[in-house]
């Protein structure tokens, strides 16, 4: 029998049957802390050889090492790793802490398509593809219109968790072209903060939960990949982007105060931010008109900036929000003037002419929260087959 199990080949899946017993003695690097003395073994699946080893796979990485393609593209084993197991059973927690506290909150889960007739955010990065009878369509770059058009029709507040594409030709440690948003729209009674109330509620619920209950989790990804635990405060910290940017200024930074964050300026302002409120996560809101969504609504004090909001993890952005405009007369206007082709949009600017409540919501990239939740240095990693520019398999 042992001459037959030391032919077996690594990462071949056996079967044992023997006497189990407490060892005397601790046994190191074991996570199971038995002996066993076999007395039959079987080989259920034999393995091939390995074209990577679990052992270099689970490695912490080096400076501008380059491993990670060859891991992705083995990515079946390098799954096997724990820091991987790890990140993907937090990431599976994520999701169920974003359903079971929104389900709590009212919201009803929803199910969008991701065929549509035109853009849904405008700009150029978008799948477009031959649908049937030769019509145009393309892949829904996030299920914006229809929670909204959803909010028309009465359900009072919405969720969906569901795949988003992106054409952006970005090889980035940040961007992929095909993720897990998480969505949400819900009616507004007084302003767009009620928006911004549930966000610092789900987050901290959802830092909290994790942090309790995912210890195993996150010392198998720490073990890795090392990282500080995220800071962030009870009540989320919330900034206007006219504070944002003087927060900026006095720190010697070139900033247009009509312009969007670069990635550059957003980390040196949550740098700012941690050194003089000690936290990683923060909301900044009031951003100027121009650099949103044609569907963003107009601040009523000062038309040249909106009711929206972008949230930071670690000084970088991972949520994008607003509250929506309803009023279809003003949709037209704003998607005239952003290009947007108002036919392939008709039905959804038609579902604001029979009667629509002031709403607002927000989405979030699932594959994002948890790289920035744990410190990782790539998207990546969080995310179980990517889809980049370079990479359609495995």
């Amino acid at each position: 029998m042992v001459k037959y199990a030391s032919k077996l080949s690594r990462e071949s899946i056996i079967d044992i049957e023997g006497i189990v017993s407490k060892p005397d003695m601790a046994i190191a690097g074991a996570s199971q802390q038995v002996d066993v003395q076999v007395r039959k073994l079987y080989c259920i699946s034999r393995a091939a050889v390995l074209p990577i080893e679990i052992e270099n796979a689970a490695r912490s990485e080096k400076p501008n090492e380059d491993g990670q393609n060859t891991r992705l593209n083995n990515r079946v084993l390098d799954l096997r790793t724990a820091a991987n197991l790890g990140i993907f059973r937090i990431q599976s927690q994520v999701g169920t802490i974003f359903r079971q506290f929104l389900l709590s909150e009212g919201f009803v889960e929803i199910h969008t398509p991701k065929l549509i007739a035109g853009s849904s955010e405008g700009g150029a990065s978008v799948f477009k593809l031959d649908y049937v009878k030769g019509q145009p369509a393309c892949l829904a770059q996030s299920p914006q219109l229809h929670k909204q058009m959803s909010i028309c029709a009465d359900f009072g507040r919405v969720f969906e968790v569901g795949s988003v594409f992106r054409a952006e030709n970005s090889d980035t440690h940040r961007h992929l072209c095909e993720f897990t948003g998480l969505d949400i729209e819900m009616e507004i009674e007084w302003s767009y903060c009620e928006v911004m109330d549930i966000v610092n509620s789900l987050f901290v619920n959802m830092f909290d939960y994790l942090n309790k209950n995912c210890e195993k989790e996150l010392e198998a990804v720490r073990r890795q990949y090392p990282f500080e635990p995220l800071k962030y405060l009870p009540e989320t910290l919330r900034l206007t982007f006219a504070e944002g940017v003087q927060m900026l200024k006095d720190a010697g930074v070139e900033v247009d105060p009509m312009g969007d964050l670069d990635t550059k300026k957003e980390r040196k302002l949550g740098q700012i931010v941690l050194e003089k409120y000690g936290t990683e996560f923060y909301i900044l809101h009031r951003y100027p008109l121009a650099v949103r969504p044609f569907y963003t609504m107009p601040c009523d004090d000062n038309p040249e900036y909106s009711n929206s909001f972008d949230v930071f993890i670690r000084g970088e952005e991972i949520i994008s929000g607003a509250q929506r405009i309803h009023v279809p007369e003003l949709l037209v206007e704003r998607a005239s003037a952003r290009g947007i082709e108002v036919e392939t949009i008709s039905t959804y600017i038609d579902s604001f002419r029979y009667g629509a409540p002031p709403h607002g919501g927000f989405g979030v990239g699932l594959e994002r929260v948890v790289m920035l939740f744990c410190g990782l240095n790539n998207i990546h990693k969080t995310s179980l087959f990517p889809r980049d520019p370079d990479r359609l398999a495995p």
